[in-house]
């Protein structure tokens, strides 16, 4: 495999005139200034990760370790990404996995030793030698959530080097990317979704995942969320109570730009788990749960049903009329709450108990209702369409 062998400067770098094997466009001077001055210091600070990855000589044993991280995350429910924190502190540990695991793989010359020589470098000490700037730099993007995002990486065929680009942060579907070329020569290039799926490609992006648990770790700590495709495991104090399903989970269209990676979707319901109330004494006993959690579709997953096999309420008596259901996909901002209700039966008369789910001012709203008893017992296992994303619903 061809490595890296030229050091690309830490400055604005020149342009070569070559063709690359991939055909991808050269940069010119208007895709590059696309940002403009609208460019966010997260941008600026991707960009710059990205430059530093592409100035180290990237071999088969690193690019083995991306590629351990980036399938150990996906395997864990999450996208195909190496965060920064671990790069440094933990190789080749994808997110999700624990820090003590056993067999950890053991890399000869892992990635951030090369990093570390390139920072000490660019700070003029030499390596091994200790340099506040370096450790702060590293702390820095350790911390900041920056991350290498490698999407279609199961198609890598082992050898192939990747492009290095970095989310520009603008909506917008290309960026430049740095490649080394035939000629030995590092080559700023063009690249979009089309050349990642044809070859390698490193996008230096944040992560927006890692803080939650995905729906495949919640599995692992508790049984009674049920198997992917598997059984699930209902549990109930009366024989005659149901459990709401979520069967399977169709993604019709990707939310955000290639280079934001995964759409993470956050599947919450609002219901009364378990109510019998004959009285108004036990009425007040009872208070609404929600149920709340991650399911992150790749972006090669379009289209494709994905089962779950999740519980949304259980406990389903027949007091039960319907419950607050809403889909939204993760784009950030300030914690607010949506306010909606579930409604039971009560003597023969339906009240509806409030119910706030916490949900992000920015996130996209795929779908908000109330799911009655009767929509879901009329379309039981069957497809039902919310927004962008197809739903099977049932319940058990």
């Amino acid at each position: 495999m061809e490595n890296f062998r030229k050091k690309l400067s830490f400055a604005a770098v020149a342009v070569y005139a070559v063709c690359v094997a991939v055909c991808c466009e050269r940069v010119d001077k208007d895709v590059r200034s696309q940002g403009g001055d609208t460019r966010t210091d997260n941008a600026i600070l991707m960009e710059d990760v990205a430059r530093l990855l592409s100035s180290v000589n990237i071999g088969e044993g690193q690019m083995g370790e991306v590629h351990d991280a980036v399938t150990s995350s996906s395997v864990n429910g999450y996208d195909e990404e190496y965060t920064m924190e671990n790069l440094f502190s933990d190789p080749g540990a994808g997110v999700g996995d624990s820090p003590t695991r056993a067999g950890a793989p053991v890399y000869r010359t892992p990635l951030r030793d090369l990093l570390r020589a390139a920072l000490s470098d660019r700070f003029g000490t030499k390596a091994g030698e200790d340099s506040p700037e370096v450790d702060a730099y590293i702390e820095n993007i350790s911390s900041s959530g920056v991350q290498i995002y490698w999407p279609f990486s199961e198609e890598w065929d082992g050898t192939t080097s990747p492009i290095i680009t970095y989310d520009p942060c603008d909506n917008s579907a290309r960026n430049v990317g740095y490649v080394m070329g035939d000629d030995g020569e590092m080559t700023e290039i063009i690249v979009d979704e089309d050349i990642a799926r044809e070859r390698p490609v490193w996008v230096v992006n944040r992560n927006d995942d890692a803080g939650f648990k995905s729906l495949e770790m919640l599995r692992r700590e508790d049984p009674d969320w049920g198997t992917s495709g598997g059984t699930i495991t209902v549990k109930s104090s009366y024989s005659e109570d149901k459990t709401l399903i979520l069967r399977s989970f169709v993604m019709k269209r990707n939310y955000d730009t290639w280079f934001a990676g995964a759409s993470e979707f956050f599947v919450k319901c609002g219901s009364i788990a378990g109510f019998k109330a004959t009285t108004e004494q036990e009425m007040r006993l009872y208070s609404p749960t929600v149920t709340d959690f991650m399911i992150v579709v790749r972006r090669n997953q379009v289209g494709t049903e994905i089962p779950f096999n999740a519980v949304l309420a259980s406990e389903w008596t027949d007091q039960v009329n319907n419950c607050a259901f809403i889909i939204t996909e993760d784009d950030g901002g300030t914690r607010t709450t949506w306010k909606s209700s579930a409604v039971v039966k009560y003597n023969s008369k339906a009240y509806g108990i409030d119910i706030e789910i916490p949900i992000n001012a920015r996130d996209d709203i795929v779908w908000r209702g109330q799911l009655s008893r009767s929509y879901i017992e009329r379309f039981n296992g069957q497809t039902g369409h919310f927004g962008d994303v197809d739903l099977v619903l049932e319940l058990i």
